[in-house]
């Protein structure tokens, strides 16, 4: 007796039928949430330091506000590089940068393992802070209004956002979840 080839689905029988475009979009709920609402409150934030504080508002000046004396201080500086002011002025490279590091993410977000919650939250900071600050430089001739002062003694770290903050928090989750994923025994 002849065996029948099984029908054809369209699809390999393997593999369950693809998804209907708002069902994958929906997987992906917490990662736009996360995203959506640090790009947000990163630049409804941005937008009360300009309209709130004149520009250059330094700390210790009579424009800046201290929030805590000797410790946190808002202030309102524009910053035209990345990180401490690295690579100062290089607005376009900074910019193939920002887009690069989003199309990568894209590209990869199967490798990533984007459907689990911690990664949709680490990769939903890391995109609304990294279109945060593409914003800026696109929107504000070049530069990034950076407003959140800190002073550790003598040390006065870096003024920067909260994109700053989320793309930090996103690197910071990374490792720790490389950690807790990494002492996992293989099925």
């Amino acid at each position: 007796m002849k065996r029948r080839p099984p029908p054809d689905l369209g699809y390999a029988t393997d593999n369950p039928p693809p998804q209907p475009r708002l069902r994958r979009v929906a997987a992906y709920r917490n990662f736009w949430l996360v995203a959506a609402a640090t790009l947000a409150l990163d630049q409804l934030t941005k937008l009360a330091v300009v309209l709130a504080l004149p520009y250059p508002a330094l700390p210790g000046s009579r424009d800046a506000l201290t929030l805590i004396p000797g410790f946190l201080h808002l202030a309102h500086v524009r910053n035209t590089g990345a990180a401490w002011s690295l690579f100062a002025g290089q607005t376009a490279v900074l910019s193939a940068i920002a887009l690069a590091t989003l199309a990568a993410l894209y590209i990869f977000r199967h490798r990533l393992n984007a459907r689990q919650p911690l990664t949709q939250v680490i990769a939903g900071l890391l995109v609304g802070g990294i279109l945060g600050n593409l914003l800026d430089r696109l929107l504000r001739d070049g530069h990034v209004v950076d407003f959140v002062d800190v002073h550790l003694g003598s040390y006065i770290y870096p003024t920067f956002n909260v994109a700053d903050s989320a793309i930090c928090a996103a690197a910071a989750l990374y490792i720790l979840q490389s950690f807790l994923t990494s002492k996992r025994p293989a099925p």
